[in-house]
C-alpha cells in the first residue's frame, strides 16, 4: 500500500506484485474540507487509512519521505498528516517503509524530477490501465507502492544469492 500524504487529498494505492508484475487492487484519495478545523481533517485522514487498511489488509506500506517546502506552514500540516498516516498504520501491525520522492521518480519512471502527467503516464503503464488514474494524490499513492514493491522485490533476490 503506498500513501500519499496531502492535508486536503491523501492518496493512497494498494496493489498486488511480485516484484516485476503489479497489478491494481484499489486506488482513492481521502478528501478533506479546508474549512473545517485541522484536527478533524486529521481524525478524518485517520478514519479513511484505517478503513481502507481494514479493508484491504496490506503486508506492507509506503509513504515518502518529508521533503524541504518553500513554505514552512505547508511543510509543517504535512508533516502532522504524515505523522497522522504513520500512526495508522503503526496501529494495524503493518510494515512501513519510506521513500524520498527522487527515489519513487526513479523507480516508477527512470527520471527523478519527472513531472505529475510523467508518473501518472508510467503508474499507467506499469498497472496496464486503460486510462491513466486521473487523481494525481491517487496516482502518487501507486508510484510509492510500487516503487516499495521493486525495492522489497530487490531486497528479496539480494538476501538469496
Amino acid at each position: 500500500m503506498g500513501i500519499d500524504c496531502g492535508s486536503e487529498a491523501t492518496g493512497y494505492g494498494v496493489i498486488e506484485s511480485d516484484g516485476v508484475e503489479h497489478r491494481l487492487v484499489a486506488t482513492g484519495a481521502i478528501r478533506t474540507s479546508p474549512k473545517r478545523p485541522f484536527e478533524s481533517r486529521l481524525a478524518e485522514i485517520a478514519a479513511g487509512l484505517r478503513r481502507v487498511i481494514a479493508e484491504f489488509h496490506p503486508e506492507s506500506a509506503a509513504v515518502e519521505e518529508v521533503f524541504h517546502a518553500v513554505n514552512v506552514k505547508t511543510a509543517l500540516k504535512l508533516a502532522h498528516v504524515r505523522g497522522v498516516a504513520l500512526l495508522a498504520v503503526a496501529e494495524a501491525g503493518v510494515e512501513l517503509a519510506e521513500y524520498s520522492p527522487l527515489e519513487v521518480k526513479t523507480s516508477v519512471v527512470g527520471y527523478g524530477r519527472a513531472e505529475k502527467h510523467q508518473v501518472q503516464d508510467m503508474v499507467r503503464s506499469l498497472l496496464r490501465l486503460p486510462e491513466r488514474v486521473e487523481s494525481p494524490d491517487a496516482s502518487d499513492a501507486l508510484a510509492i507502492a510500487i516503487c516499495h514493491a521493486t525495492h522489497e522485490a530487490t531486497h528479496r533476490r539480494l538476501a538469496t544469492t
